[in-house]
C-alpha cells in the first residue's frame, strides 16, 4: 500500500497587525459643538447688554427687542442660528483633525524622492537600508512599503516557492497593510461632506421659518411700522442664509482639499507596491 505524507497546511504568517484607533471624537465632538452654538448664540448674541429692551425673564430664548450691533441681530434670526454655529464650529473641529492626520500620514519629505531611494538600495540587493528610509519616511506610504520589504527579504531566503509565488506574496502583504491605512486617511470626511450639505438647507430653513414671523407680524399689525419691522424681520432671518452657504462654502472647499491630499498618498502607496513586485521579479528569477 503506499504510504501517505501529511501536507503542511499553515497559512503564512503576516507582519501586518490591525492598529486599533479609538474614534471618540465623531461623537464627541457634535454634542459639544452643539452645546457651544448654543451658548454662544443664548450668553453672546443674545446677551442682555446687546439689547435696547432685553428680555427681564430670560429663560432658554428670550424675547429681547432692539439689538445693538450686528452680532446681536444674529440672535434675532432664530433658534436654527445655533444649529447653524454647532455646524461651523463641527467642520472646524474636523477641519484640524483631518488636517494633523493626513499631515502625519504623508510623513517626512517627497513621497516620489523616498521611493526612488528605496527602488536604489533594492537594485543593490540592500533591502535593510530600504528599510532604514521606511522608518526615516514615517508616513502611510513608508508603512506600506515597510510590510512589503519584510516580506520581501522573507521571500529571498524562501526555497518552497517559485518567483510568481514570491511575488503574489509580497503583492498580498501589500494589499494588507494599505487596507489598514486608507481607512484610517478617509475617516470623519463623511462629517465635511454632510454638512457641506445640509448647512445650506438649515440656513433656508431659518430664512423661511424668520420670514414667516415677519409676515405674520405685518398681517397682525399693518401700517408704515409694521413695514419697517418686515424689513427688519427679513434682515435677521437673512443671517440664517449667510451662516448655512458660508460654513457649506468652507466644509466643501476643505473637503475637496483633504481628498487630493488623500488621492497623492494613495498614488505612493500604489507606486511603492508596484516597485516591490517588479523589482522582485526582475532580480530575483
Amino acid at each position: 500500500m503506499a504510504e501517505t505524507k501529511p501536507t503542511a497546511t499553515a497559512k503564512a504568517a503576516t507582519s501586518v497587525q490591525a492598529k486599533k484607533r479609538s474614534n471618540a471624537i465623531s461623537w464627541i465632538a457634535p454634542l459639544i459643538c452643539l452645546i457651544a452654538g448654543y451658548l454662544i448664540w443664548r450668553f453672546g448674541a443674545g446677551a442682555d447688554s446687546g439689547f435696547t429692551a432685553p428680555d427681564p425673564n430670560g429663560g432658554f430664548w428670550p424675547s429681547h427687542q432692539g439689538p445693538k450691533g450686528a452680532f446681536n441681530k444674529m440672535y434675532d434670526g432664530g433658534i436654527i442660528v445655533p444649529v447653524l454655529i454647532a455646524c461651523f464650529l463641527i467642520v472646524l473641529t474636523f477641519v484640524i483633525e483631518r488636517f494633523l492626520t493626513i499631515s502625519k500620514a504623508a510623513g517626512t519629505g517627497n513621497n516620489d524622492e523616498f521611493i526612488r531611494k528605496v527602488q536604489y538600495h533594492l537594485a543593490n540587493k540592500n533591502v535593510d537600508a530600504a528599510l532604514a528610509e521606511c522608518d526615516k519616511q514615517k508616513g502611510s506610504v513608508g508603512n506600506v512599503m515597510k510590510a512589503g520589504l519584510r516580506k520581501y527579504k522573507e521571500m529571498i531566503t524562501d526555497t518552497e516557492l517559485d518567483t510568481e509565488q514570491k511575488v503574489l506574496s509580497i503583492q498580498k502583504e501589500v494589499e494588507e497593510a494599505t487596507s489598514l491605512e486608507l481607512p484610517m486617511l478617509e475617516k470623519n470626511l463623511v462629517f465635511l461632506s454632510t454638512i457641506a450639505s445640509v448647512a445650506t438647507l438649515l440656513g433656508l430653513l431659518g430664512t423661511v421659518m424668520g420670514m414667516i414671523r415677519s409676515f405674520s407680524k405685518l398681517g397682525d399689525e399693518g401700517g408704515g411700522d409694521a413695514a419697517r419691522e418686515l424689513s427688519k424681520g427679513i434682515s435677521e432671518a437673512l443671517y440664517n442664509t449667510a451662516l448655512g452657504i458660508g460654513t457649506s462654502a468652507v466644509a466643501i472647499i476643505m473637503y475637496n482639499v483633504f481628498t487630493t491630499k488623500i488621492d497623492g498618498i494613495t498614488y505612493g502607496i500604489d507606486e511603492s507596491g508596484f516597485t516591490l513586485t517588479q523589482s522582485f521579479a526582475s532580480l530575483y528569477k
